[in-house]
């Protein structure tokens, strides 16, 4: 387990962390997501050990993390790092070489992991070559080209279209199968809350929520009701004194229950309006959660 603990960070007088916390637990995979300059990469990079805190501590398996076991990390930067004039394999294998494998074992585990990913077929390419789309999953191939115990991933689906997203998701999950623990940052909060077993949300260096995504989404945020009538449009609900209105689709409408509101009397108002097809509490999406929890 990734353990991140009270991290503080200032870049003069701007602080990026302020005594941040988050675990990240082997064969899970974590979405860290926040505004823009919220602190995600740099929470990273310190992580990773490309950046050193002012204060705190980062631990794995239970003990300050060593230089060594940084060398068993996969790193996936949001900005790309590939050398375009060479080709995917000699990149990957370059990279592996870099992690201290000897020729014939970088060369082996390089094309093997281009042909799990799905461009073991244009290994042979420059990378310049290669669609965006081809050109991440090769920059993930070097993340992943070690075997990493912690894969950590600064906004990896920017970019993709969705079947390249479906393509990623996919390796992501099969890393996760196999106990890897996965931390990735992107701004597709609705990609997060299906892809992730868990969330951090961050702002101005702090974490505001955390936890399991099921259980932060019905435990943050006012009580939510989604009405729909069989019939008789959702102009009934404007005028409750106990609810409000905060999202209309055809018949079906979505309150949000006021201090003292009682979901009953919801009820007693829709039956009078007409036959009521659905009445279900509904957990806000982790968009709606994110503006709710993140400052303006």
């Amino acid at each position: 387990m990734l353990e991140l603990v009270a991290l503080t960070k200032r870049y003069g007088d701007v602080v990026a962390l302020d005594g941040l916390s988050m675990t990240v637990a082997p064969g899970r995979i974590h979405g860290f997501v926040g505004r823009n300059g919220a602190g995600k990469t740099t929470t990273m990079r310190i992580a990773l050990g490309l950046a050193r805190p002012d204060a705190g501590e980062v631990r794995w398996k239970d003990r300050p993390v060593t230089a060594a076991d940084r060398r068993g990390f996969g790193y996936m930067p949001e900005e790309r790092g590939l050398y375009p004039k060479m080709t995917a394999l000699d990149q990957i294998v370059y990279f592996a070489r870099l992690s201290g494998m000897g020729p014939a074992e970088a060369s082996t585990a390089a094309q093997a992991i281009l042909e799990s990913i799905g461009i073991g077929e244009r290994s042979g390419e420059p990378v310049e070559q290669l669609s965006l789309g081809n050109q991440q999953r090769c920059q993930l191939a070097a993340a992943l080209v070690t075997s990493p115990e912690l894969l950590v991933l600064d906004e990896p689906f920017s970019g993709l279209d969705p079947v390249g997203v479906d393509a990623l998701s996919g390796v992501l999950q099969t890393q996760v199968d196999q106990g890897t623990a996965v931390v990735y940052s992107s701004h597709q909060l609705e990609l997060v809350e299906r892809l992730s077993d868990e969330v951090t949300i961050i702002d101005q260096g702090r974490v505001v929520a955390s936890g399991e995504v099921p259980t932060v989404r019905s435990s943050r945020g006012a009580d939510r009701l989604k009405v729909e009538l069989a019939d008789g449009g959702t102009g009934w609900a404007d005028g409750l004194t106990g609810a409000k209105v905060v999202g209309r689709d055809g018949n079906e409408v979505v309150l949000e229950l006021l201090p003292g509101g009682d979901d009953q009397d919801v009820l007693d108002a829709a039956r009078h309006a007409g036959r009521v097809r659905s009445f279900r509490r509904e957990a806000p999406t982790l968009t709606e959660l994110f503006r709710e929890v993140v400052s303006s």
